[in-house]
């Protein structure tokens, strides 16, 4: 697979978003900031959120949707990498925010769930009904982690619900193209959950014991970040250490692509065919764009 550099010099890129115009709005963690990326390479700061703008997407309303973590990360310098490190002491929790294109307004939509505070949203995807699954990462503490989850919300502010709790460390978060799968990575795990949705905003219970169904485990060290879903159903999930892309078939096989950075983070797909594909190298602070094998799934809403 051919890869093309389109920008460098980013603070651990993430939550990379294909616009019509051919710029790829993404979120800088680190630098806590919301930035434009056009094919040439140039940058534009669209806006400074403060804490740690991790996941974002296109809502309904035609605004960017970000999960932000609130800082859950000391940054890490390791051997001219950035690695995100344990979570530091002032943080608190982290919140759901919106930005509108159009006014430059900033607010925050969500910060708790029936009186519990979120930890630290990490991704999130919209269904064909407006409303957004999004991923609790969780967070370390001195004395272990705590847990994250998998909620469901409006975003007219009126909804919240946590669909699972107890998740160990779910990160990308994705939809089948039919909408009756949720599939969620967890990173710590390496593993790539399905989760049976029964109507909106709803899981169907899981499997025995199980929170949901296991579409595969990644075998020996390998970390999963987020993910974008193909348009044939097959899930693309940015992966740490065996730093690329996996792509997980719903029957369980897999197949990687290698990219040159050990802690890929996202995928998202774009263009006429939706087969160009933009990859965010996190450690080295990269995009790279490539020619997928297979076109993406093209989201409910786009701008």
């Amino acid at each position: 697979m051919q890869i093309e550099l389109v920008a460098e010099g980013l603070e651990f890129p993430e939550g990379p978003i294909a616009m019509s115009d051919g710029s790829v709005i993404l979120t800088e963690i680190k630098a806590q900031r919301l930035t434009r990326v056009r094919p040439d390479g140039s940058k534009e700061t669209l806006v400074d959120v403060r804490g740690g703008p991790n996941g974002a997407a296109i809502g309904p309303d035609g605004a960017i949707w970000i999960t932000n973590n609130g800082g859950s990360f000391v940054w890490l310098d390791n051997q001219g990498l950035t690695i995100p490190g344990p979570t530091p002491p002032t943080h608190t929790g982290g919140s759901i925010d919106r930005f509108d294109l159009a006014t430059g307004q900033l607010t925050t939509v969500y910060d708790a769930c029936d009186g519990k505070r979120l930890v630290g949203p990490n991704d999130l995807v919209f269904d064909r009904q407006g409303g957004f699954w999004f991923t609790d990462h969780g967070c370390s503490t001195p004395e272990g982690r705590k847990f994250g989850g998998l909620y469901y919300a409006r975003t007219n502010g009126s909804q919240i619900s946590r669909q699972r709790d107890h998740l160990i460390s779910p990160n990308g978060v994705g939809l089948s193209p039919d909408e009756r799968v949720v599939y969620v990575a967890d990173t710590n795990l390496g593993r790539l959950w399905a989760f049976d949705v029964t109507e909106a905003g709803q899981l169907a219970p899981g499997p025995g014991f199980a929170p949901g169904r296991v579409v595969h485990n990644l075998q020996d060290y390998q970390l999963l970040d987020s993910l974008a879903v193909e348009a044939g159903g097959k899930v693309c999930v940015a992966t740490i250490i065996n730093g690329g892309i996996t792509a997980f078939d719903p029957s369980g096989t897999v197949e990687h692509y290698p990219f040159p950075d050990i802690l890929c983070t996202n995928i998202c797909f774009g263009g006429p065919d939706m087969q160009d594909a933009w990859i965010t190298a996190s450690s080295t602070g990269k995009l790279y764009k490539a020619r997928w094998p297979r076109p993406g799934l093209k989201l409910n809403y786009n701008a």
